[in-house]
């Protein structure tokens, strides 16, 4: 307590219940800017569930956590290796999904075949994996900044927003004029 306010009272401070909801609000914001896209896949593949039972709703869900997961991980040892890199060279960051961008687009040939139906849990976190580099780009910085109470809130929040993620592509997987959309096969009703 600090005794040396203007009155000789003891001025006193408010909780800081305003860091961890601060620290919420950012951690949701950057979840969905770089998730946003997820929700797209995710629907996609829970249609799939429904037309042929592969991959099954558990392995999405199972899934995505593991990608999202991984891709948390390795944001994070990253975020910790760049502590000794200096401020202004981080920012450098934000090229690397263009370049890994540039690199596919040039790799690319006109035989190639279209890509594998995902299976399982495995395969939908490499989906989720495949389409993070978005995710990491973002990440690396923040996480760089974040104290480990921060970084605790970020985790539960991204914990959080995944299973929404799961829930609205469920829901909308399930709803016949996307399945329309997504499946032409399907008949509409």
């Amino acid at each position: 307590m600090d005794h040396g306010g203007p009155t000789g009272r003891p001025n006193r401070t408010l909780p800081r219940v305003t860091e961890p909801l601060a620290a919420a609000a950012a951690a949701a914001l950057v979840f969905t800017a770089t998730n946003i896209d997820d929700v797209v896949v995710l629907t996609v593949l829970f249609v799939a569930a429904r037309r042929t039972g592969r991959p099954r709703p558990r392995h999405i869900v199972a899934g995505q956590y593991l990608g999202i997961g991984a891709l948390v991980a390795a944001a994070a040892v990253a975020a910790a290796g760049l502590l000794v890199v200096p401020d202004p060279w981080t920012g450098l960051l934000g090229l690397l999904p263009i370049a890994l961008g540039v690199r596919a687009l040039l790799a690319r040939s006109a035989d190639d075949e279209p890509p594998a139906v995902v299976g399982g849990l495995l395969g939908v976190a490499g989906v989720t994996i495949a389409n993070g580099a978005d995710n990491i780009a973002v990440y690396v910085p923040v996480f760089r900044s974040l104290d480990p109470a921060a970084g605790l809130v970020w985790l539960l929040v991204f914990a959080a927003l995944v299973a929404a993620w799961c829930a609205v592509a469920a829901r909308l997987g399930g709803h016949p004029q996307v399945v329309g959309l997504v499946d032409p096969t399907r008949t509409r009703r």
